[in-house]
């Protein structure tokens, strides 16, 4: 059955994990209000509100079929949305088709001209606009000396790399002016390496230009670096909109949580003792400095502790040592707490690793737990 504006309303009501975004900031931006997006009978897009102020970039992270693609389109009018609205720097733009929205799109695939020069290129929305001449050049060769290709002028996409690629499809949304400058997973065809370098050129552009900006990507550590604030979708909703130090240590949700970044989850219950907690797991009482939790927890609480937060040495219960994993800088190790108990992994130092072999009983305990119930923070 198709989902209606109505029923998407009625959903509305239901409690939400996410923080109240709040008016729209009054020096402009982007704010979503009640965005809502059916296809094919299905929910995509769901009641969605978010606020993206001005000069801010902000990414939408989240799995495959999240909504983040869908709600980017909205954003730049190749959707319609079925409920909510649309607004940019105080203007109401939901009913505006693409080509008289202030925004300007970098697809996934880049969209190049590949029988154009880059500076062609380029030009081609300036020329679709009818831009004087003089006017077209100037701004042409202002935004490739911004992204560092003067020197490629007359190149064809197919004499560039892959990242060279990137910066003009970059270059040629920049040139338009626009207010708000939308991203779809712009690094995704690019190697790892490469992805790191092209991500920091586009957060160095993007705050020297103060543009408003969204970044659609799956990818948490490219959210993590360049965002001011990450918006964790799933299944057509914000599970938490914060900033990535914060999304990081104090997810809102179990999935938010396991998301972003590694997470171990275990089922146990926390009890206040001897000015920390412990945590009974299968049977060991693990020490734990810290918790979100001002009381003793349930039986059925889920607890999540991030492998950084699992200290391997010193004082704690006895663990087993399952495997060693070297991952460069750093070791992963994964040990067993206790008779029928979930496996935990920690990251422990490589030269203190070394000391640490498959088979041995090593001594465990945690900094920092934090107890969820039903899926959301305790």
């Amino acid at each position: 059955m198709t989902t209606t504006p109505d029923a998407a309303t009625a959903r509305r009501t239901e409690p939400s994990t996410v923080t109240e975004l709040g008016p729209a900031p009054a020096d402009g931006g982007l704010v979503l209000r009640g965005v809502h997006k059916v296809l094919g009978g299905r929910t995509i897009v769901d009641a969605l509100d978010l606020t993206v102020a001005k000069g801010e970039l902000v990414c939408l992270l989240g799995p495959s079929g999240c909504g983040k693609t869908t709600t980017l389109r909205m954003v730049a009018g190749f959707l319609d949305p079925d409920a909510g609205s649309v607004t940019i720097d105080g203007q109401d733009v939901t009913s505006l088709p693409p080509e008289r929205r202030p925004t300007a799109m970098v697809f996934q695939n880049y969209a190049l001209w590949p029988h154009m020069s880059v500076f062609d290129n380029v030009a081609f929305p300036l020329k679709l606009r009818k831009t004087p001449k003089p006017e077209l050049r100037q701004r042409v060769e202002a935004v490739l000396e911004l992204v560092g290709l003067t020197h490629h002028l007359k190149s064809r996409p197919a004499r560039i790399s892959g990242g060279e690629q990137q910066r003009v499809a970059l270059a040629r949304a920049l040139v338009q002016e626009p207010q708000v400058l939308l991203l779809d997973e712009p690094l995704s065809n690019l190697d790892a390496k490469l992805r790191v370098r092209v991500r920091e050129d586009i957060r160095e552009i993007q705050q020297r230009l103060g543009i408003t900006t969204v970044i659609v990507t799956h990818d948490q550590d490219e959210a993590l670096s360049v965002s001011d604030r990450v918006a964790v979708m799933n299944g057509g909703r914000i599970e938490q909109y914060a900033a990535p130090s914060e999304l990081y240590r104090s997810p809102v949700t179990t999935f938010v949580g396991g998301f972003v970044g590694a997470t171990n989850t275990v089922s146990g219950r926390l009890e206040p003792a001897g000015g920390g907690w412990v945590l009974d797991v299968g049977g060991s009482r693990v020490p734990v400095a810290t918790t979100n939790l001002a009381a003793v927890g349930r039986d059925d609480d889920t607890v999540s502790v991030r492998p950084e937060d699992v200290v391997v040495g010193g004082d704690g219960v006895p663990a087993a040592v399952e495997r060693v994993i070297p991952r460069g800088h750093f070791t992963e190790v994964v040990l067993r707490l206790g008779s029928g108990a979930e496996a935990v992994r920690a990251y422990v130092d490589a030269d203190a690793a070394l000391a640490v072999g498959v088979g041995s009983s090593v001594p465990v305990r945690f900094r920092r737990a934090l107890a969820y119930r039903d899926g959301v923070l305790a």
